[in-house]
């Protein structure tokens, strides 16, 4: 399978929280499936943790690709194709950063790991 992870999902692996359910621990930890971390992510965790929002995320905003990497995860660019249809997503969610994530697991064929429901209305395939 291939794992698109949610900015959280990726968060919450890295910190062994319990918030993270099994079923996507199981999935994540399943050396079958390729996992990619989005830049939407790695955007997303240094603006937060810049103005504050994640403060305890310093040594993962000081190396995201390391952090992702060291996982065995697989970083997935932004493509312009991507920025696009993210731009172009209609409906009600206004989130940039999920937006992009949409985007990218519909463009790329990736189920999304995450506890946010709403991605269903977008046709998204999610894991959690």
């Amino acid at each position: 399978m291939r794992l698109l992870l949610d900015t959280h999902a990726f968060l919450w692996w890295l910190s062994g929280d319990a918030a993270l359910s099994n079923t996507a621990k199981a999935a994540i930890g399943d050396a079958n499936n390729t996992i990619f971390v989005s830049a939407a992510s790695a955007w997303e965790i240094a603006t937060k943790h810049r103005i504050g929002k994640l403060p305890g995320v310093a040594a993962i905003a000081g190396d995201l690709s390391g952090a992702a990497a060291d996982q065995g995860f697989i970083a997935l660019p932004i493509s312009l194709l991507h920025a696009q249809t993210a731009g172009a997503l209609s409906g009600p969610h206004r989130d940039p950063f999920d937006r992009m994530l949409i985007a990218q697991a519909v463009l790329e064929t990736l189920v999304l790991v995450s506890h946010k429901r709403i991605f269903g209305a977008y046709g998204v395939s999610r894991l959690w």
